[in-house]
């Protein structure tokens, strides 16, 4: 999760966050270059009183300024359409989840399991046991298998939402009475925690969304306890 003064993305927990990771550096790294050349022309140009007469009607120098801003915008949009389909993949999918905005807390229902669902509701700060975060935890996670795709339905009840979850690269509209679908690979186990990321009332601040990746076994034997349980 992200930790006070960070100036970067949290680490990421899925392949697909590894990716853009990847694609932030690379973009990044572009924008330096021409950060830096763009502030050496400008020193050059008030420093010096020197004019160079082939520069000032030149049309070698517009064919360059030209064509290379062209090769810049292709080497960053190569990849960034790549990892848009790469992000609207979604093969065989080992689990579904539905995740539902209200105002304001989340259900998650497990629609391969008959009764297997619960209501999300972020946990008051005078209730929060030693070493659970403000404002992030919830009275009830949802729990996935680590290394499997998982894919979520997401949609709201009565205004709009969105289920994000930074580690796992996955930010996904809930609209009313409309169903949109993303999905993720959890790479190992651990607790990621995410928040609704649409303005959707008062209480939007107070909606938080607790992801926790276990092995199968575990997730089994959890899936198992709250069926019992039902």
């Amino acid at each position: 999760m992200a930790h006070p003064s960070q100036l970067g993305f949290q680490d990421a927990a899925s392949p697909v966050m590894e990716e853009l990771l990847h694609f932030h550096d690379h973009a990044l790294m572009i924008v330096f270059l021409i950060s830096t050349l763009v502030l050496y022309i400008m020193i050059a140009m008030v420093s010096t009183s020197l004019t160079n007469k082939y520069i000032l009607d030149s049309q070698e120098i517009e064919v360059i300024w030209t064509v290379l801003p062209a090769v810049i915008l292709i080497l960053i949009a190569l990849p960034s359409l790549r990892i848009l389909y790469l992000m609207d993949e979604i093969n065989d999918p080992h689990l579904t989840i539905k995740a539902i905005g209200h105002q304001w807390y989340w259900s998650h229902e497990y629609t391969d399991y008959e009764e297997l669902g619960f209501d999300a509701y972020m946990i008051p700060t005078q209730d929060l046991a030693p070493g659970q975060f403000r404002l992030l935890e919830t009275d009830h996670r949802m729990v996935v298998p680590m290394e499997a795709p998982v894919r979520v339905l997401v949609t709201a009840e009565d205004v709009l939402h969105s289920w994000a979850v930074p580690a796992l690269g996955v930010k996904m509209d809930a609209v009313p009475g409309r169903l949109n679908q993303t999905a993720f690979i959890a790479s190992r186990p651990g607790v990621y925690y995410g928040q609704c990321s649409e303005i959707c009332g008062a209480n939007h601040s107070f909606m938080p969304i607790v992801v926790e990746a276990v092995p199968l076994k575990h997730f089994e034997d959890w899936s198992t306890l709250l069926l019992e349980d039902a």
